[in-house]
């Protein structure tokens, strides 16, 4: 059997690489493992048993009868370690498996242990309350120095304790915080990989009709966005797309001051008739995205779509996306929990999901040394309710020009 191309199902490029996640029911563990050729099921290779006094222990079970090489199981391998988090398990019992995995891989013989965390665990604790724990883009002030008081400067610890377990090195997907990149950076050297999803939205933008290609604006919420959302217009290779980005001022933690900064492409008075695109890294209660929503709605805009990498769907964020002046908002998969319509909730309507494992999949070959097994295109698919206004026109074509 082949795939699209002249690349077969076959794994013998992948002979030496093995696939598992830290729970046994994870269906971008499955994804990954499956485009990356692993024949096996990732769950028969690991087995992740606790005892009865609670504590965790997962064994690999790879080659059972072999009397020969009891704690070389392992011997040449690398181990790619899927870790999401989804349904039961919190962060900190799955960051408590990534640990004793890593572990038990090199315990038995494993040459290299690599973690891909799409969503970084720990990522918004990524200071602490003195100077030298942290860094920012922005002068710190006391107040931020008092937020952090008293609490553990928890992102340098779970960089510290990944390299003590035995990991390697460290896959994710769009991270948002300079300190986090800087503490993985000096822990684990160029073996740190934040792979931006700068092609995927530009891609998603000119292969759908998300959005009108010749009436497009791109918009950062605010400074931090910006470099991103310059990404992704040179993704799109249209130097006459313009770009506006926001100033914000925080006076607490719900409640934001927000107007177009004198310094982009265009001002106020030119949104109107625009499909504007709001692009940022991650959104918890969405008071900022909306706050930009209604200045731009004002504006005059004609339609509203907020790209984000990482959707934490509590039930203030869904309430305030579900706002009418908002309409629609595509995410991707770093939290995979996004895809149940339950946890949408009443944003199902308006909600569009890109599954991308597959994308990742293609940075995994290029980082463990074989881009010629690269996979062809699609490399993301669309995941929408029926009660998207677009779902039915959108079903059949839209990937049959797709650069991914």
């Amino acid at each position: 059997m082949k795939e699209q191309g002249s690349k077969t199902y076959g794994r013998e490029y992948m002979d030496n690489v093995i696939v598992i996640g830290a729970v046994a029911d994870n269906p971008v563990v499955e994804d990954v493992a499956h485009h990356l050729r692993q024949q096996e099921d990732y769950s028969d290779l690991v087995s992740l048993k606790s005892f009865l006094n609670t504590e965790f222990c997962p064994r690999f079970i790879i080659d059972e009868e072999n009397w020969d090489n009891i704690g070389y199981k392992l011997k040449d391998k690398t181990v790619l370690l899927v870790s999401t988090n989804q349904g039961w398990n919190t962060r900190d019992e799955l960051a408590m498996r990534n640990f004793l995995i890593a572990r038990a891989a090199k315990d038995n013989g494993a040459a290299k242990v690599i973690l891909l965390e799409p969503n970084l665990f720990y990522s918004a604790q990524d200071r602490g309350p003195r100077r030298e724990q942290g860094c920012t883009d922005i002068e710190r002030s006391i107040k931020d120095y008092k937020k952090f008081d008293g609490q553990p400067f928890s992102s340098r610890a779970y960089a510290d304790l990944l390299r003590t377990a035995g990991v390697d090195e460290v896959i994710t997907v769009h991270n948002h915080s300079i300190s986090v990149e800087r503490i993985f950076n000096d822990r684990f050297s160029t073996c740190f990989h934040d792979l931006q999803p700068a092609d995927l939205f530009a891609s998603y933008m000119q292969n759908s009709d998300v959005v009108s290609e010749d009436s497009l604006v791109l918009c950062a919420p605010d400074k931090g966005a910006l470099s991103f959302v310059r990404r992704v217009k040179a993704e799109m290779d249209r130097d006459d797309i313009p770009l506006v980005y926001m100033n914000k001022e925080r006076s607490d933690e719900r409640k934001v001051e927000i107007r177009i900064s004198p310094d982009s492409d265009i001002g106020i008075d030119q949104i109107k008739g625009k499909h504007v695109a709001i692009i940022d890294d991650m959104v918890r209660t969405g008071n900022t995205i909306m706050e930009t929503c209604k200045i731009l709605k004002e504006a005059g805009a004609e339609r509203l779509v907020f790209f984000v990498t990482h959707f934490y769907s509590s039930r203030e964020c869904r309430v305030n996306l579900n706002d009418k002046v908002l309409d629609e908002i595509v995410t991707t998969t770093t939290i995979p929990d996004i895809l149940n319509r339950d946890i949408q909730g009443r944003l199902r309507h308006k909600m569009v999901v890109l599954q991308i494992s597959r994308w990742m999949c293609n940075y995994v070959l290029d980082i463990i040394g074989l881009p010629e097994h690269k996979l062809s295109p699609p490399l993301y698919t669309e995941d929408m309710s029926s009660k998207n206004p677009r779902w039915r026109g959108s079903v059949g074509p839209l990937f049959s020009s797709v650069k991914l």
